[in-house]
């Protein structure tokens, strides 16, 4: 062994870049969280900081609250989201309402009702929530997305429509996030912010 090199061992195990098959994906995937598979690519993403971690916690409390309520069902990241073939997400927080559970499968869901990122350090992270999450979300029609910006401490509501996601709103302390498309769901954004 030689200090910087790659695990060729282990490298060789596994299909090169362009070449991974969601087979290959959902195998690897079951050892080694937070890698998401876009079109033959892995994509590692980052660990969570603190404050990343405690806003999808709060969020992913309340839509968990909200679905014992309606029967519907809320993931963390490390919930896989299929959104077209060889397209596999990992949103920080996903929902799917009570109706349309027949979207669950044991290795990924199907669909989703809302789907939450909250953006982790740094400009590709920024880049891959704001822009590519949001056309991919869009392709695959899922109703709600919210972008949560620990730094800036907003939360932004898209609502998709014909031609892709219409940001509804961009909230920040003081204000109170009201879900475009589930009925009674709201949360002051502070207390987003403020968990532990």
């Amino acid at each position: 062994m030689i200090a910087g090199e790659p695990v060729w061992a282990l490298a060789t195990r596994f299909p090169v870049q362009g070449r991974w098959s969601e087979e290959d994906y959902l195998a690897f995937e079951a050892e080694h969280p937070r890698i998401e598979l876009v079109e033959g690519f892995l994509e590692v993403l980052p660990v969570g900081t603190n404050c990343h971690q405690a806003a999808l916690e709060a969020l992913l409390v309340l839509l968990k609250a909200y679905g014992r309520a309606t029967r519907g069902v809320a993931r963390v990241a490390g919930g896989r989201l299929r959104l077209r073939p060889g397209l596999i997400r990992e949103p920080d927080v996903m929902y799917l309402a009570g109706d349309h559970r027949d979207h669950i499968t044991e290795e990924y869901w199907t669909h989703a009702d809302l789907v939450v990122e909250v953006i982790s350090p740094g400009a590709t992270n920024e880049v891959r929530d704001r822009v590519t999450k949001r056309r991919e979300y869009a392709e695959a029609m899922i109703p709600e997305y919210w972008i949560v910006d620990p730094e800036a401490q907003t939360i932004a509501v898209l609502v998709l429509g014909t031609e892709g996601y219409a940001e509804q709103a961009v909230l920040a302390r003081g204000e109170t996030l009201t879900a475009a498309t589930l009925p009674g769901f709201a949360v002051a954004v502070a207390e987003v912010f403020d968990a532990e």
